[in-house]
């Protein structure tokens, strides 16, 4: 029989709701929105909410569905990231995943001396060039916060550390609207300006309603503000079972979607087509400990359920995975990473946040748990790529030739094709003499040693010129 020449390939996927759920979820985050609403003080938010047709009692607005649908509809569906050089390199639509770390972190890990301390500017500058340095992270976030800078201008100076740091597209945080202004002139700078800007954004904002259904006037101003200039927004609840949603998943995700639903009307309404991503990070209080998990599997499922409510949606997405509650880059660290990721990938969770630095439910970063995870999301990648089939895969003629008891060690065929299988530097496959031989180094002590080499990585410096409008916008920073 005559083989094919074509090849058949298969991306391996996840679905934790069928089309059904998506459905009723989709019909109970509409009657949310009517029924219950949201609360807004915010007086330009609520003129532009109800002169769209929005029902508003003083600070409660209900929202009828086709709002909600129409906002979906003027959204767009695909958003392309540039780098600070304007290459484009995340490329959000469907169910296509790109990892990157986390942001505000308070505390940070050393590698070198394993002790804890508080974050600081200098920590956000190792951070931002270990981020720069791993292939498999395409975005960075503001790591981690700024003690030792005045909290006044803490978030800015973070962001423009990030930005000299690492070349790759930035997500931020930041306090109120004249933040989000002064990071999008240095972004602007960076990049070359506003046409550049507008063809491949270098940054995203973040912002989050408050669960349950509350909007903090300071984020309603950013809000707004990113969808008049079009910087990308990420509008990002994040409610909690037995807490601040209900303790059903079912119901925590209804409230999710409905909040972050909620500011793409008023973001659509403010300026249609603006780009918008989709998304909540939904996990549980641990009842045990009271603490908002960052390692429970409910997390995954969930983040599963609304990233493939993104995708009926058509919305971009920012996911979570890679995080731990753990306080070490130990058994408990890297088995919560790796299920995580695995299951972003395979749902296709878009902007996957937290994939290297989410330590001890969300408080420190390490440099270490950044490699590891690097590490983990590079196994991924390469089981994503699947099976590749086809006849020079299928490789017929060379199990004829070979035959019973022969062996392929000595085969071109084999020379072609093994570097494509996955070779780490920290997980080792030697057998005891050698790896007694090798130094007997342990896990972690491979780990320490390939994170201190990688942190020795600076990307291509600022010009000169940039540095110094960088150093006057600082100066003007209230």
């Amino acid at each position: 029989m005559g083989m094919t020449t074509d090849t058949l390939s298969f991306k391996p996927t996840l679905q934790v709701i069928n089309a059904d759920q998506i459905e009723q979820i989709h019909a109970a985050t509409l009657d949310v929105l009517e029924r219950t609403g949201i609360k807004i003080t915010h007086a330009r938010a609520l003129e532009v909410l109800s002169s769209a047709g929005a029902r508003v009692r003083g600070d409660r607005v209900k929202i009828p569905g086709f709002m909600v649908e129409a906002a979906i509809r003027n959204a767009p569906s695909r958003l392309v990231l540039g780098a600070r050089t304007g290459k484009r390199t995340v490329f959000l639509e469907r169910d296509k995943s790109f990892f990157g770390p986390s942001l505000d972190c308070i505390d940070y890990l050393d590698p070198l001396t394993q002790t804890r301390s508080r974050f600081t500017s200098e920590h956000v500058k190792v951070t931002a060039a270990l981020c720069d340095a791993l292939p498999n992270f395409q975005w960075c976030m503001t790591i981690g916060m700024a003690a030792d800078v005045p909290a006044d201008i803490a978030d800015r100076v973070i962001a423009r550390n990030v930005m000299e740091f690492c070349e790759k597209p930035l997500v931020f945080c930041c306090k109120d609207a004249g933040s989000v202004r002064d990071i999008y002139e240095m972004a602007l700078l960076l990049c070359g300006g506003k046409e550049n800007f507008d063809t491949a954004p270098y940054v995203v904002q973040y912002t989050e309603p408050i669960s349950p259904l509350v909007y903090f006037d300071p984020a309603v101003d950013k809000l707004i503000y990113c969808a008049e200039q079009r910087i990308p927004l990420i509008n990002f609840p994040a409610p909690q079972c037995c807490g601040s949603s209900p303790a059903t998943l079912a119901g925590a995700i209804v409230q999710a979607s409905a909040e972050s639903l909620s500011g793409l009307v008023l973001h659509q309404l403010v300026n249609p087509g603006a780009p918008f991503i989709y998304g909540a990070f939904a996990t549980i209080m641990d009842m045990r400990s009271t603490i908002f998990s960052y390692g429970a599997i409910e997390m995954s499922l969930m983040t599963g359920a609304l990233a493939q409510m993104a995708q009926h949606y058509r919305l971009p997405f920012f996911g979570t995975a890679g995080a731990t509650d753990a306080k070490f880059c130990d058994a408990q660290a890297g088995a919560e990473a790796a299920w995580q990721c695995l299951t972003a990938a395979a749902v296709g969770s878009g902007l996957v946040h937290d994939c290297s630095s989410w330590m001890d439910h969300g408080s420190m970063a390490s440099p270490e748990f950044m490699v590891l995870v690097h590490d983990i999301v590079d196994n991924i990648r390469h089981f994503m790529e699947g099976i590749e089939v086809c006849e020079q895969t299928l490789a017929l003629d060379l199990i004829h030739k070979v035959g019973p008891g022969g062996h392929y060690l000595q085969q071109a065929h084999t020379m072609q094709n093994f570097k494509k299988m996955k070779y780490s530097d920290i997980f080792e496959r030697m057998v005891i003499a050698q790896w007694e031989e090798a130094g007997s180094k342990r896990f972690e002590q491979r780990l320490q040693q390939s994170t201190l080499a990688k942190m020795k990585h600076r990307p291509a410096p600022l010009a000169a010129e940039q540095i110094r409008e960088l150093d006057r916008m600082q100066k003007g920073w209230k």
